[in-house]
């Protein structure tokens, strides 16, 4: 692994996952997605805003070349200082009756997930899955993503970060 002094924050930045790394694993989750939506025609990805849409467009352009699935994209903002403002979610494309996967970079205690699933069930999807790059596993919402990328034991002190770079690449750092 490979430490990076981030100036800063004065924080140790520990490289967990490098670029070649997390294509792999952007690879086979989007080959987990096909596999568990096979008997679909559609489907619709909703990446969460920054670094869920970052994940979610990875999949998206993966999805196209690996299936058959005609992929929809798209973002969605979530306000955590403001959580009953995410109840008033309005889809420019119908979800009723439709395959959705909301995608995030990071899991951490499950809230982000929480507040973007809410809204998004009054839409009345026929599955809604969860993919997340990177699982933390401290869980202090009931959520636990469907498809995983990576999974990191950390303690609660630490935190994972998704660098998402103008080209489409990226790299996880436990920090």
């Amino acid at each position: 692994m490979q430490s990076v002094q981030h100036n800063t924050m004065q924080k140790e930045r520990i490289l967990i996952l490098d670029e070649k790394n997390i294509d792999w694993k952007l690879q086979r989750m989007a080959y987990q997605i096909w596999e568990r939506n096979s008997n679909e025609q559609s489907i619709i990805l909703i990446g969460i805003e920054n670094g869920g849409k970052a994940v979610a467009e990875s999949l998206a352009e993966r999805l196209r070349k690996i299936s058959p699935l005609s992929v929809e994209l798209i973002s969605l903002k979530i306000n955590k200082k403001q959580v009953l403002q995410n109840d008033d979610v309005k889809m420019s494309t119908s979800l009723t009756g439709r395959a959705v996967v909301v995608v995030d970079d990071v899991t951490n205690s499950g809230k982000t997930l929480t507040y973007a699933l809410k809204p998004l069930l009054a839409y009345e999807p026929s599955s809604l899955m969860v993919a997340v790059l990177v699982d933390r596993q401290h869980k202090s919402f009931p959520v636990s993503p469907d498809i995983v990328g990576h999974t990191v034991a950390t303690t609660l002190q630490e935190h994972i970060e998704v660098e998402c770079n103008a080209d489409g690449s990226m790299q996880a750092y436990l920090m």
